[in-house]
């Protein structure tokens, strides 16, 4: 899901071999030829640039992100040497694809920087922004955070921008398509795994520990890669998932039940996309599900090399408004809309108005639907698992998506903040729930960054860092003249910039336990 306020996740400018597109070459009989997932398309890599300790210091004081970060007394150590990756994949009907990301591949004379080093391979956030390149550290705030955290501090960084955006030749991105974007992160690995060592660091190579991660959408993709990577044999040293949609059954359900989450429009319209293109199921005209406003172009509107305020601005999409403010139906004006949990009513409100994006017909069917099929989590939490049978069929596609259905072999740290107004925490505690109880053996550790401190609480720095920032942010609000003492400022704040850095530090001192 997006970062509502500072993630920038912009620009990027890569090249790809001419005639080595998986997809565009045939065979002697004209058949397309299969794509050879993970090849790398130039080889060696483009060596984009190499940052010093001293020029990812200055650059995190210079991003909000960054200046949090700092505050928990981050101290790089080693230099940084960013290369672009290009590679093949598939889209979400399997076809042949392109893609690009990130190797970021630590220098320097300590010795955490040189030799056999682990790799963590990171999953990013939602982005409308179609030239996204993570490995654009001084327009990727993202990027940015994962140089600093990881690269710099001795980990291999290998990070997709995803099928789809930057260079990739898809034209559509598979949005939350569990079986792509899972595959999508071995095919980086492998393609990053095929490039080192690179010239600048010749003694820097694969220490064959492997380590998961990702934020937001990128947290959903990292669950859904620990479980693909195991299935096909692969040993994931650990995985730390943060803030993702992993019950996406259930959050949708949520949605529909007037729990309009704060980026809702940026997340239908992509998601719609994908499943649409993936699975071909969700409608036959897009007037079946979109208002007249957002119908025309809705399936490939995201993403998009028009900013996403433009679009906006052009009425090709809703600012926020997702549902009608007038119930499909006299029984759900208590959902239109949801009043609870209080403290995220004033998020829940901004998803109703006039010209919705989704027609009221359509929310109804869904609605209809939900009561007949009920989530196993939401509203109410019985089996915990999605629905047996839904007959929606995009409740269909969300089951397929769905994470509540595995078992981690390695060790898995959960990480996200309770009041979380973009991704709910409904998410983890549900996933959390559902490994009680199918998998209790399994090593799960679950990180709620805005729960009260406990005796002996590991985390008690990271929690008491969280809740400084957030008064921060409030008071801040308040000298620029909020009259809600800042709560709104801070559930604007949340997902973006508040939970981000004191979940990857979290992260960093999980991974770091693993490396003896």
């Amino acid at each position: 899901m997006i970062r509502v306020s500072v993630l920038s996740l912009l620009l990027g400018a890569s090249v790809l071999l001419p005639g080595c597109h998986g997809g565009d070459q045939g065979n002697a009989s004209g058949t397309p030829s299969a794509p050879q997932r993970g090849t790398l398309l130039v080889k060696p890599p483009t060596k984009l640039a190499s940052y010093s300790t001293a020029d990812l210091l200055a650059m995190l004081s210079d991003s909000d992100l960054g200046k949090e970060l700092l505050t928990l007394a981050l101290t790089p150590k080693c230099a940084i040497d960013v290369y672009q990756l290009e590679y093949e994949t598939v889209g979400g009907k399997g076809e042949a694809a392109t893609s690009s990301g990130a190797l970021m591949v630590p220098t320097g004379t300590d010795s955490s920087c040189q030799g056999p080093l682990p790799i963590v391979v990171y999953a990013h956030g939602t982005t409308a922004d179609k030239t996204f390149n993570i490995a654009a550290l001084r327009s990727s705030g993202e990027g940015l955070l994962l140089a600093a955290v990881f690269g710099a501090r001795g980990y291999i960084v290998v990070a997709p921008n995803y099928a789809g955006y930057d260079s990739s030749d898809l034209d559509y991105h598979p949005y939350l398509n569990a079986d792509q974007q899972s595959k999508e992160m071995i095919d980086v690995v492998t393609a990053a795994r095929s490039a080192l060592p690179v010239a600048s660091a010749p003694a820097v190579t694969d220490d064959h520990k492997l380590f998961v991660t990702g934020y937001s959408q990128g947290g959903f993709v990292a669950m859904a890669a620990q479980k693909a990577m195991e299935a096909a044999g692969m040993t994931v040293t650990a995985a730390a998932p943060m803030s993702g949609p992993y019950a996406l059954a259930a959050f949708a359900d949520a949605i529909f039940m007037g729990q309009v989450n704060l980026s809702a429009t940026l997340n239908v319209a992509l998601l719609t996309s994908s499943y649409q293109h993936s699975y071909g199921n969700l409608y036959k005209q897009p007037t079946e599900v979109f208002g007249p406003s957002y119908a025309p172009g809705i399936e490939t509107l995201l993403p998009s090399t028009t900013s996403l305020s433009e679009l906006r601005s052009e009425n090709k999409l809703p600012g926020s408004v997702l549902f009608s403010n007038s119930p499909p139906a006299p029984e759900f004006a208590s959902l239109t809309p949801a009043t609870t949990p209080a403290a995220l009513a004033p998020v829940f409100a901004m998803g109703f108005g006039a010209d919705p994006l989704i027609i009221n017909d359509y929310r109804l069917s869904y609605l209809r639907d939900e009561q007949a099929n009920p989530d196993g989590g939401f509203p109410t939490v019985s089996t915990g698992v999605p629905a047996t049978s839904p007959a929606n069929t995009w409740r269909q596609d969300l089951k397929t998506n769905d994470l509540r259905n595995w078992t981690p072999v390695g060790p898995v740290l959960l990480c996200a903040g309770d009041q979380d107004p973009t991704v709910f925490y409904l998410s983890t505690s549900l996933m959390q729930r559902y490994w009680m109880m199918h998998a209790p053996g399994a090593s799960v550790t679950v990180l709620d960054v805005d729960a009260p401190l406990s005796s002996g609480d590991p985390y008690a720095n990271l929690k008491k860092a969280f809740t400084a920032a957030k008064a921060l942010v409030a008071a801040n609000a308040v000298l620029g003249g909020a009259k809600d003492g800042g709560a709104l400022a801070v559930l604007q704040a949340y997902h973006g910039t508040l939970v981000p850095p004191v979940c990857l530090s979290a992260v960093k001192s999980f991974f770091d336990g693993f490396q003896n």
